[in-house]
């Protein structure tokens, strides 16, 4: 597979990774505010605070490359009202997050770039965790 090093490439695919973190992020938010208090709700709010983080990187990636971070995003699916399709919804979000940035750390050739994607992998593959741990009380 041949990496892409070019640059209007590479900001496009941050700019993919961008919007998809402004979606978990605004689905997290508000399904924090509408699950009752509790652990899971607690969870889905700190993990929405990660989502922004994520934002914060791509967005200082590729204004740093020339680009401007786009706004625009897909209609939102937030999973439903009740707990358990909350958390399958974030859980799909997390699982389609991990594929997407494995892709683009394969795909990209930027060192910079790749780094950060990394992280946020990382971080992507934890918050999914989290979620699926919550998912599991719900069935003991």
């Amino acid at each position: 597979m041949e990496k892409i090093t070019d640059i209007a490439e590479i900001i496009r695919l941050l700019n993919e990774d961008f919007a998809h973190e402004i979606e978990n992020t605004m689905i997290y938010v508000r399904n924090s505010f509408v699950i009752k208090p509790c652990d899971p709700s607690r969870v889905t709010e700190d993990i929405s605070v990660d989502e922004m983080r994520h934002m914060w990187w791509l967005a200082d990636l590729i204004v740093k490359r020339g680009g401007k971070p786009s706004m625009e995003h897909s209609e939102l699916e937030f999973g439903g009202d009740d707990l358990r399709s909350q958390l399958e919804r974030q859980i799909a979000l997390e699982t389609e997050a991990i594929e997407r940035y494995k892709q683009h750390i394969e795909l990209i050739d930027d060192a910079e770039v790749v780094g950060v994607l990394k992280h946020i992998l990382d971080e992507e593959k934890r918050h999914r965790k989290e979620f699926r741990m919550r998912l599991a009380q719900i069935d003991e």
